[in-house]
């Protein structure tokens, strides 16, 4: 069964079903933010990450699952702890890749009503009831994204990301996205469109930088996320040291 073709969690439904009796909303608010916490807890210590999104359609022998586990090796290999939404296609993909190279390999799994599994390449995961708080923690302990083909959820995260950057919420990072033949449509879109109609600057389409490898794409977080955030190498090799 595909991921988002069926209803989630009764909570998390009743939750944005509109106005609940106040206890009711307050013990739901209260399990909110109890998730947050268990996200800060146990992503806090996990090191700078590279968060790599794309589609759970894809299956082993699909060239994008290939693509997704070059990169994930790659990242691992710049030293990046590799997060994904931990579930199988693409996530599962680039945490292989990351356990390819004895590297971190992290999941921010989602509670779905008919059971979704974390991939069996994780150090570590954690499952979240909602998909906002699960947004917040993937972008929270990021230094880039890498957007593999994917679909809506995809698409949801790499523009809730640009909308953050261009509105200062956070700091600027790579938004890189891997397969030009997929991403030209939307592309074209953003240029021949929104950057002409004057919805978006021409600045704001820049910020996606497209491109076909898995070494293309460690190369752009690596020459822009590590002089950005200061990061450097410490010993042993693939540690690093976040100095601000």
């Amino acid at each position: 069964m595909h991921w988002g073709k069926v209803p989630g969690p009764p909570e998390a439904i009743r939750f944005l079903e509109g106005p609940q009796p106040r206890r009711l909303e307050l013990r739901l608010a209260l399990g909110i933010f109890a998730e947050f916490i268990r996200g800060f807890r146990a992503l806090h210590f996990v090191g700078p990450c590279v968060t790599v999104f794309g589609s759970a359609r894809f299956k082993e022998d699909h060239p994008y699952y290939v693509m997704a586990r070059e990169v994930g090796r790659a990242l691992a290999e710049l030293g990046f702890t590799v997060v994904t939404g931990g579930g199988p296609g693409i996530m599962e993909a680039a945490n292989r890749g990351a356990r390819d190279a004895h590297g971190r390999s992290i999941g921010c799994n989602i509670q779905l009503p008919s059971e979704q599994k974390p991939n069996a390449y994780l150090d570590r995961w954690i499952t979240f009831r909602h998909f906002f708080v699960r947004k917040v923690m993937l972008v929270k302990y990021s230094y880039a994204f890498v957007a593999m083909p994917g679909g809506f959820g995809t698409l949801d995260e790499i523009f809730e990301t640009a909308t953050l950057i261009q509105t200062g919420k956070i700091e600027q990072f790579p938004l890189v996205l891997v397969g030009r033949s997929f991403w030209r449509p939307l592309m074209g879109f953003l240029n021949d469109v929104l950057v002409r109609t004057g919805t978006i600057d021409l600045a704001d389409a820049e910020r996606l930088v497209v491109v076909d490898t898995a070494a293309e794409a460690a190369a752009a977080v690596r020459d822009i996320a590590i002089p950005a955030f200061g990061l450097r190498y410490r010993v042993p090799r693939r540690r690093w040291l976040l100095e601000r």
